[in-house]
């Protein structure tokens, strides 16, 4: 990390405002050759993370821009190195001068993700916080973003480091006992011991429950779209998306493969597919539409039956029915309510599941629709998030990867003690599992996965 990055981070995109950042030993003497702040004050000696306002000019003093400048100076900075942003006005024409005049210095361009890693370096964050930064950047509702501020907050590092610690404390008795026989050391007490690693157990299987809530907010639900032909699915998915994302058309089996697409109702994030419809295939084209049907259906968080409510319940619409796993959330949606009424309350009743009448022509209904998605789904209230705190939710595979080891470390640990093994048998375990939970905050974490980490990063951040 010897050299000096730079980058445009809000985008390369028409804007009001564009930030270029700079990050590194030379930062602020290399800056200090351009931009001439109003005051007459020279950037090396700025006030720390002061905004000042004035010129960037390159080296034949050609002015640029008028912009404003901040240092933030080492150690006190986002990267923990000397940096330098000038907020500029957003031309990316304009951008790409400044940069241009900034590695004529020597200063170089930014990878994905380089700041927040030299962050992670500089020991400004763990890996549990730099990865919450691409959460954020990412999230699509706002519980999404609301865990994503969370993590970054450090929810997930402080649990972690909770056990971290204490686990440690147990080493360290262990291996005083083993290394010093003969000093005067409490001698174990084997029911503590098994109380204590039961108690972290308990608290990394809570982390790990919420993980698949976590990956549902972070992904969203997938919704699968499910009826005969020609009840009206790819019209409900053109409704909902608001636009004509699917081909309409009177021709019943005109959809032949999954289409999916995103949205968000309320605080719920949807990944809508829509299938083809569920009938006995006429061709081989259809048939595969079919099975593409089922294993949608397998995966499915929330199913969505399209009933045809100008029409009379035929067998096709029992045998999509019954094709819905009995685990999964569904709700049934009577469409064409513009048309004359075939469907009677009782009807459905039979049927055995919540339903809602619209029209996905005329939008009538939809309202509805929406706010029974969102009961099916408390969990997901923005001020709620199912009882947890925001940044409990875990989010990240890579983390419950590395946890759920760290669990199956200590559990192999208090089996070891409840065997009444020697000490040195038991410290494999716990040091296994501190090495698990080293790799979620980065104190154990190999350098590939680290650069393979922040690859996920957008340039400038």
């Amino acid at each position: 990390m010897s050299d000096t990055i730079a980058a445009i981070a809000t985008g390369n995109v028409v804007s009001a405002i564009g930030i270029i950042r700079i990050s590194g030993k030379i930062a602020i003497t290399a800056s200090d050759n351009f931009f001439r702040a109003a005051s007459g004050i020279k950037l090396e000696n700025a006030e720390n993370k002061r905004m000042y306002y004035g010129e960037f000019r390159d080296l034949n003093n050609y002015l640029i821009d008028l912009c404003l400048c901040t240092v933030s100076k080492a150690p006190d900075s986002y990267t923990g190195e000397d940096t330098v942003e000038f907020h500029c006005h957003g031309s990316p024409v304009l951008l790409s001068e400044i940069l241009s005049a900034l590695f004529s210095m020597g200063i170089r361009q930014a990878l994905p993700g380089e700041f927040s890693k030299r962050a992670f370096l500089n020991g400004r964050m763990d890996l549990t916080q730099a990865e919450a930064v691409i959460d954020l950047i990412e999230a699509e509702t706002p519980v999404a973003a609301q865990n994503a501020a969370g993590q970054l907050r450090g929810t997930v590092r402080k649990k972690i480091l909770s056990v971290y610690d204490r686990l440690i404390d147990i080493t360290a008795h262990f291996h005083a006992v083993i290394d010093y026989p003969d000093e005067d050391i409490d001698e174990f007490k084997i029911e503590k011991y098994i109380d204590m690693l039961q108690s972290m157990n308990n608290e990394l299987q809570g982390m790990l429950e919420t993980h698949d809530r976590g990956k549902i907010l972070q992904t969203g639900i997938p919704t699968v779209i499910i009826g005969r032909p020609n009840t009206g699915k790819s019209s409900l998915l053109n409704a909902l998306l608001g636009y004509e994302r699917a081909i309409v058309t009177d021709i019943a089996g005109t959809t032949r493969d999954t289409i999916e697409e995103k949205i968000i109702t309320g605080n719920v994030l949807l990944r809508l597919i829509d299938t083809a419809g569920l009938r006995k295939p006429g061709d081989s084209i259809e048939e595969l539409g079919v099975e593409k049907t089922i294993a949608a259906l397998n995966n499915a968080g929330l199913v969505i039956l399209v009933l045809d409510g100008s029409e009379p319940l035929k067998s096709e619409d029992y045998i999509a029915l019954r094709s819905i796993p009995p685990d999964i959330p569904k709700i049934a949606v009577v469409n064409k309510s513009d048309l004359p009424a075939a469907l009677s309350s009782g009807d459905l009743c039979d049927l055995d599941i919540n339903y809602c009448t619209i029209s996905a022509l005329s939008g009538e209904g939809l309202n509805v629709l929406d706010e029974k998605i969102q009961n099916l789904f408390p969990e997901f209230e923005k001020t709620t998030a199912h009882g947890a705190s925001a940044g409990e939710l875990l989010t990240n595979t890579r983390q419950a990867e590395a946890i759920s080891r760290a669990s199956d470390n200590i559990k192999s640990a208090i089996k070891a003690l409840s065997g009444s093994l020697t000490p040195d048998a038991v410290l494999i375990d716990i040091e296994s599992a501190l090495a698990a939970l080293g790799e979620v905050t980065g104190k154990t974490i190999r350098e590939d996965i680290v650069s393979r980490i922040f690859e996920r990063f957008c340039v400038g951040k």
